[in-house]
């Protein structure tokens, strides 16, 4: 029978940082490259499965790639708000990466 694993029970780092006062850059480092070439073969952290998690169409992500040398993805999506404008809540995009964290990887 196999279990339900979830992306923070497999990676190393999930992360949200500031990328300048207009993009956050999201993070996914996977423990060792088995678990990252399992990761990226399943197909299921996708441009899609982004797009879903924070509320963007597909065209405004910035950046998406599988990064082999780190065992990582990287992905880039724009702030809600400007960086320091008023309304904006996360300074520093810190917070961003919890949407990440309970993405069922494995049943």
């Amino acid at each position: 029978m196999k279990k339900n694993v979830l992306l923070k029970d497999v990676a190393k780092v999930i992360r949200s940082k500031n990328a300048g006062p207009f993009e956050i850059t999201l993070d996914i480092i996977l423990k060792n490259k088995s678990e990252y070439e399992k990761l990226k073969s399943s197909g299921v952290i996708t441009k899609e499965l982004i797009s879903e998690l924070y509320h963007l169409p597909i065209d405004k992500i910035i950046h998406f790639v599988y990064f082999d040398a780190a065992n990582a993805i990287k992905i880039t999506i724009p702030r809600p708000r400007p960086q320091g404008s008023v309304g904006e809540i996360d300074m520093h995009a810190a917070q961003q990466h919890v949407p990440l964290m309970n993405i069922l990887i494995r049943e």
